[in-house]
């Protein structure tokens, strides 16, 4: 007969650690932190929406496409404040339909702000952004020492 070893049950000891474990992997699950992080997305469980971006970096320029439909260009405000690009707006709501008791509502009303940093200089004058079929690009040049350069090695 072979011997088990005593091994100290811990989670009597200390019962909070397992439901802190217990919270940390259901964190990891999701992609959310209960503390409320503010560079993480927590905005499903905060009751506020932003909308979906596409983020493209070429050697030239930044590039940002952000998915704004039903929206009308005046209640979108684009800003730009050292390298942070900041989308804001909000989304009004139409009439309310009511028939027989029945409500539902899946799409998102009300204001949202979305911030971007960029890792490189941007031309502020040169700034261009483009509202249509919904979908808001906004072209942000990097300044000149900001482009990559290429230097050409010559071999003797």
């Amino acid at each position: 007969m072979g011997l088990i070893p005593y091994r100290k049950n811990e989670w009597l000891s200390d019962p909070f650690r397992e439901l802190e474990n217990l919270q940390k992997e259901m964190n990891r699950l999701f992609g959310v932190s209960a503390a409320g992080n503010p560079w993480e997305d927590t905005a499903v469980f905060r009751g506020q929406c932003s909308p979906a971006i596409d983020v493209y970096d070429s050697q030239d320029n930044f590039q940002v496409k952000a998915d704004l439909p039903g929206m009308k260009k005046e209640e979108i405000e684009i800003s730009l404040q050292d390298n942070n690009l900041t989308i804001k707006g909000e989304k009004k709501k139409d009439n309310e339909v009511k028939e027989k008791d029945y409500y539902k509502t899946e799409r998102f009303y009300g204001s949202f702000s979305r911030i971007l940093r960029f890792p490189a200089a941007i031309d502020a004058e040169k700034i261009d952004a483009r509202y249509e079929n919904g979908v808001l690009t906004v072209t942000l040049p990097k300044k000149e020492e900001a482009k990559p350069k290429q230097i050409r090695v010559n071999v003797k």
